[in-house]
């Protein structure tokens, strides 16, 4: 077994992730090695192409896919000491705050998990009933008439559903999986994917992508957005098919959509309405109704996501976690409701039902007498039925099984390099598909057709986009774009001023001026990340992050001067003159981390549309005895943040 380096704890405060990530495992990867001393680099500013493969069993972009979506969905963690009922920490606390944005994190990973999974249920359902794929649906056919006949459908489905849990050899034979772009959702046959072209493999529109799964990510973004946009044009009041044929007064000026309030109270203005919340009544208490009922719409698709993560990595489950234990689980249910479908007839059914119903219906002193007794004798037996804790106990969600990656590679002093990223733009060459593997009833050439843009239609989407660009050209449509331009150029220079304004103000002593200088980095003071150092200021002042955990006590601390990247003692490692450390905390006694943004997330919106340039954001720690650290104009804060929830034996929760 690995000897731990960082995440030893206490036998009480260790969780399975934690054990899991110490083991001596069958399949290593780069980091799961120990045979080196102090840190190892296992390529942070490496191309992806030459970055060894990681993690035993997983390969690199599926990793990557999971670190990627991790460092959207936590905002805020803090370490906990109550028992873990499911053995794994990074639960979402029942008190998670609300905000927009994790709202919008939490759509998006429902329609990545749940919606996206559909799709892919729905479309092998068309496959099946269009008979495009004869042998598969004949035998499927035949089955289910065997079953109808000797009155065995239940029995049959509980027994296809236990050898697709207990043999994943089985899933492609009886469900092999094709593009799921390429499939027709009502014919079940060959489509041209809705992007033009076949770039992936698992996203709706087929979009092309640099790395494994960003197309599906790019489509959750937008999938949120188009949600966000109908709303707003309904509070709006937009209705297009009722403007004039030739406005070209309403062609330049932006779309009022995107100030839902504002907009509103426009169109109220319009119609002869109030919209002075002196004279509405009803505005403030609707909204606060709303805003009040929106943590627990938050935390249900939370739920439903996590929910189907588990199943999900029950199913197919990833290295480290056990590949045979949690598919036995889920399969012994369906064996127990196999075995009483045996015996149980269709007048049994309705018998048990109907009692069900009436014992229900009148039986309503009795059960809150009996919930009563259980919530006075077992306070946790709600927790304890929930599926977490009992038929998938064990089984991560995506972010747990993301921070147990990031643990293995703490625990063998080799941090995962962060996901690539890349500023090139997008091909338009298909991705890798062999045609002979794609189990649809179609030539080579229709598939190839169906996944290659036409060359016809390409040169007439971009002959008719440069016909649109072309005549939004013409002098007598850019006065809009002269003043959305010049509105931009005068917003640039007063970001710009009021930044100017902050240095000064931060010379002087202000302490929310110095946090925000930074926020706007140049490309010149971009510097490559970790996995030892990042760049950052502390109150105000440039300098350096510096985690320690080859030193005798894991550490993160803040120095002027960027150290040899060892990650020994950090006064041991700067070899420059200025030694000085503003802060040094013990990462053991770390109980809080929280992200911070560089600026207010409307002044974020303003600097970005006026500048185009990204803000450098910020990070907090907490320690044991209360104390705040805030950490400004973080580059790659994200990365900094992994290292400091996978390095000690802490029991986190997510808020």
């Amino acid at each position: 077994m690995n000897t731990p380096t960082s995440s030893t704890t206490d036998g009480d405060h260790t969780t399975d992730s934690h054990a899991l990530a110490n083991a001596d495992h069958d399949e290593k990867g780069a980091s799961q090695s120990s045979e080196h001393s102090g840190v190892k680099d296992l390529g942070w500013n490496e191309h992806p192409k030459e970055i060894p493969d990681l993690v035993g069993g997983l390969g690199n972009e599926e990793l990557w896919t999971l670190v990627r979506r991790f460092n959207k969905q936590m905002y805020h963690v803090k370490a906990t000491t109550a028992p873990l009922l499911g053995g794994l920490d990074l639960n979402i606390a029942d008190e998670d705050e609300f905000s927009p944005d994790k709202l919008r994190a939490n759509v998006e990973r429902l329609y990545m998990t749940v919606i996206i999974g559909l799709m892919g249920f729905g479309k092998h359902i068309a496959r099946l009933r269009s008979w495009r794929e004869p042998r598969r649906t004949g035998a499927f056919a035949a089955v289910y008439a065997l079953a109808w006949i000797f009155n065995l459908l239940v029995p049959t489905f509980m027994t296809t559903i236990i050898i697709l849990i207990v043999y994943p050899p089985s899933r492609p034979i009886l469900f092999p999986p094709a593009p799921l772009a390429l499939v027709n959702a009502n014919t079940g046959g060959v489509q041209s994917p809705k992007a033009g072209v076949l770039g992936s493999h698992d996203s709706a529109t087929g979009a092309p992508e640099k790395h494994k799964g960003e197309a599906v990510e790019q489509e959750a973004s937008n999938f949120v957005s188009g949600i966000g946009s109908i709303a707003l044009s309904s509070a709006t009041g937009k209705h297009e098919q009722g403007d004039p044929d030739s406005d070209p007064l309403n062609k330049s000026v932006p779309d009022p959509t995107r100030m839902a309030m504002a907009g509103a109270d426009a169109k109220s203005s319009a119609q002869g309405g109030t919209p002075n919340e002196h004279h509405d009544k009803t505005k403030q208490p609707m909204e606060d109704a709303m805003w009040g009922k929106m943590r627990p719409v938050m935390h249900a698709v939370g739920d439903i996501s996590d929910g189907w993560e588990r199943f999900a990595n029950a199913l197919s489950p990833t290295a480290p976690f056990p590949k045979e234990k949690p598919r036995l689980v889920l399969a012994s249910v369906f064996v127990g409701a196999l075995a009483v479908s045996l015996f149980t007839t269709s007048a049994m059914v309705m018998k048990g039902t109907t009692f069900g119903f009436g014992a229900g219906f009148f039986s309503d002193p009795l059960i809150w007498r009996g919930l009563d007794w259980l919530n006075r004798k077992y306070p946790d037996w709600q927790k304890l039925l929930e599926l977490r804790n009992s038929l998938l106990k064990g089984v991560p969600t995506n972010a747990q099984l993301t921070v147990t990656l990031l643990r293995i590679g703490e625990a063998n002093r080799a941090p995962l390099p962060p996901p690539p990223t890349s500023d090139q733009a997008l091909s338009d060459k298909p991705a890798d598909l062999d045609h002979d593997d794609v189990p649809l009833d179609a030539s080579s050439e229709e598939i190839h057709a169906a996944i290659h843009q036409d060359p016809a239609e390409k040169e007439a989407a971009e002959a008719a986009a440069a016909t649109t660009a072309g005549a939004e050209g013409k002098p007598k449509h850019r006065h809009g774009q002269h003043i959305i331009g010049f509105f931009r150029g005068t917003t640039k220079g007063g970001v710009e001023t009021k930044l100017g304004v902050d240095k000064v103000r931060a010379k002087i002593g202000s302490n929310h001026a110095k946090n925000h200088l930074g926020v706007l980095p140049k490309p010149s003071e971009i510097e490559p990340p970790g996995p030892v150092d990042f760049k950052g200021r502390y109150k105000g002042s440039k300098g350096w992050i510096n985690i320690s955990t080859a030193a005798a006590t894991p550490c993160v601390s803040w120095s002027k001067e960027i150290s040899d990247g060892s990650g020994g003692a950090v006064e041991d490692t700067i070899t420059r003159h200025d030694k000085h450390v503003a802060f040094k905390v013990p990462i053991q006694d770390i109980k809080e981390l929280k992200k911070v943004g560089g600026l207010g997330w409307k002044a974020k919106i303003v600097v970005g549309w006026a500048t185009g340039k990204t803000v450098a954001d910020g990070l907090e720690i907490v320690d044991r005895e209360g104390n705040v650290w805030k950490l400004t104009a973080i580059q790659y804060r994200e990365e900094l943040f992994n290292r400091l929830i996978a390095i000690g034996g802490q029991k986190w929760e997510s808020w």
